[in-house]
C-alpha cells in the first residue's frame, strides 16, 4: 500500500512560528493566515497539526514554561513561592502576551505541570490540602499576571494624574489619602513586586493554616 505524503511541517514549528507572532505583536496577532505565511505553508494545512487556535493557546502556553528558570525548593515556604513568582514574572515579561493568555487554560502539558507540581511540593511543610494548596498556587500565579500586566501598561502615574490627585488632596476632602501621600506613599518609584507577593504569600498561607485550627 502506497504511503501519503510526510507532513511538510511540524507542530512544534507551528507553535514556535505562533510564539514569534505573539512575542513580537501579541496574542490578537496570531492567527492561522499569519502562521501559515510565517512558515510557508497553507492556512488550512495548519489544521493538521493543531485542531484550533484554542488549542494553539495550551500548546503555546506549555512551550514558553519549558523555558522558565528553574527553582531549586529550599523546604521554607515563604521562600520557595516567592521564587517560583520571580520565576513566572520573569517568563511573563518575555512573552507579554502570556498572563491574557493563562486564565481558562487547559493547563495539561508536561512544562505547566511541573509548575504546578513544584507550587505543591513548596507548600507541603504547611500541611494544608490539595484544594487549599491549589487555590493558593493559582492565586499566586493570577497576583503575578495582574503585576506583570500592569508593569508592562506602564501603571506609574504620569505628571497630570499626580497633579490632579495633589490637587483633590489640597482640598482637604481625603485626609486618610493626603497623611499616605504625606508619608511618601506616592513618591517611592514602581511598586516592588517581591514585597507585595510576600504579603500575598504569607497572608494566604497563614489564613488557610489558621483555618485549619479553628
Amino acid at each position: 500500500m502506497a504511503r501519503g505524503r510526510p507532513p511538510a511541517h511540524t507542530r512544534d514549528q507551528v507553535v514556535d512560528a505562533a510564539i514569534g507572532i505573539a512575542d513580537a505583536e501579541g496574542l490578537g496577532a496570531v492567527t492561522m493566515r499569519r502562521i501559515a505565511q510565517q512558515i510557508g505553508a497553507g492556512a488550512m494545512s495548519l489544521y493538521t497539526y493543531v485542531p484550533d487556535k484554542d488549542r494553539l493557546v495550551d500548546l503555546m502556553v506549555d512551550r514558553v514554561g519549558a523555558t522558565r528558570t528553574p527553582v531549586e525548593l529550599t523546604g521554607d515556604w515563604r521562600t520557595d513561592l516567592l521564587a517560583l513568582a520571580r520565576s513566572q514574572r520573569s517568563l511573563m515579561l518575555a512573552h507579554p502576551w502570556l498572563p491574557a493568555a493563562l486564565p481558562n487554560r487547559r493547563l495539561t502539558g508536561r512544562n505547566m505541570l511541573a509548575y504546578l507540581e513544584q507550587g505543591l511540593a513548596a507548600l507541603a511543610p504547611t500541611g494544608l490540602g490539595g484544594p487549599a494548596k491549589l487555590e493558593i498556587v493559582a492565586l499566586v500565579t493570577g497576583l503575578t499576571a495582574t503585576f506583570v500586566t500592569a508593569e508592562l501598561a506602564g501603571s506609574t502615574p504620569v505628571p497630570e494624574q499626580v497633579a490632579l490627585i495633589g490637587e483633590a488632596v489640597a482640598s482637604g476632602e481625603f485626609p486618610q489619602l493626603g497623611a499616605v501621600l504625606a508619608e511618601g506613599g506616592q513618591g517611592s518609584g514602581e511598586p516592588d513586586f517581591d514585597r507585595l507577593a510576600a504579603w500575598t504569600i504569607t497572608g494566604l498561607v497563614s489564613q488557610a493554616i489558621g483555618s485549619l485550627s479553628s
